[in-house]
């Protein structure tokens, strides 16, 4: 079973509209294949699907209840104990959207907000602890979340979670790395990032996290996913960490894709 210490991203997964469109849409993307819980669970939660690759587990698709939720990647993070972690929440200013909530065997899950407005999630591990692979193409490999309240986003996420803050070296660029507490901050550590919603974005942009996956060819990607019927937010464009994109599937959820250099 994989580990993951507090905080650390764990878990992913989409609110789609059409559940069956998403499974075709990132199955084609990705090379994605699917399982469903049995009969009963898969009614009791939501039809919610897991998503494979190559075998092992990576992300989760499930339908919108409500028309009114928004179509969005969401990313979880580990907790040993998620009452704790959600007391802790409401007292560095957060707020907790949906209580903690025993999901059977599997866990328990929790839904929050930072001070900016941004939600994630929380997961205590059950039966499933989380990505069964991540970095490979096709699999989760970043997370990072858009802020206009740096400094009170900071703060809450160092009081939650004990995450520490490494500023990218370039000054042009307002980015806190993250890195889990108990660790030594740095590039080598690093889980997750804060960037900063600044005038370049739309004024309407609420606070967000973006997730991304790895893939082997930044490019071929944008290619196949306008082929799929998404759209690209942002071009292909080089960073020191590779190449990367920011894009939409063909519902409207956002998600970014990353090429790391050849080795």
């Amino acid at each position: 079973m994989a580990v993951f210490t507090e905080g650390m991203p764990c878990w992913v997964d989409a609110q789609l509209p059409d559940l069956e469109g998403g499974k075709r849409f990132y199955g084609d993307l990705f090379g994605w294949t699917y399982g469903s819980y049995e009969k009963d669970e898969a009614e009791r939660y939501g039809h919610y699907t897991e998503a494979f690759l190559d075998g092992e587990l990576v992300a989760g698709l499930v339908p919108k209840r409500d028309g009114r939720m928004p179509t969005t990647w969401g990313v979880y993070f580990a907790t040993d104990d998620a009452t704790r972690t959600a007391r802790r929440i409401g007292e560095a200013g957060g707020q907790v959207i949906t209580a903690p909530v025993p999901v059977g065997r599997h866990g328990t899950t929790a839904l929050a907000a930072d001070p900016g407005g941004a939600v994630f999630g929380l997961w205590q591990k059950g039966e499933h602890a989380g990505f069964e692979v991540q970095g490979k193409p096709g699999s989760f490999c970043w997370t990072e979340v858009y802020t206009r309240e740096k400094e009170a986003v900071d703060r809450f996420y160092a009081d939650v979670f004990g995450i520490q803050g490494t500023q990218l070296p370039d000054d042009d660029v307002d980015y806190l790395m993250w890195s889990p507490a108990g660790t030594e901050p740095g590039e080598d550590t690093a889980i997750g990032g804060r960037s900063v919603i600044t005038d370049a974005f739309p004024a309407e942009l609420p606070s967000h996290f973006l997730v991304y996956f790895s893939v082997a060819d930044c490019d071929g990607t944008v290619e196949t996913v306008t082929a799929l019927g998404g759209r690209v937010t942002a071009p292909p464009f080089d960073i020191p960490y590779g190449r990367m994109a920011v894009l939409t599937d063909n519902q409207g959820a956002a998600f970014a894709v990353l090429a790391e250099p050849s080795k």
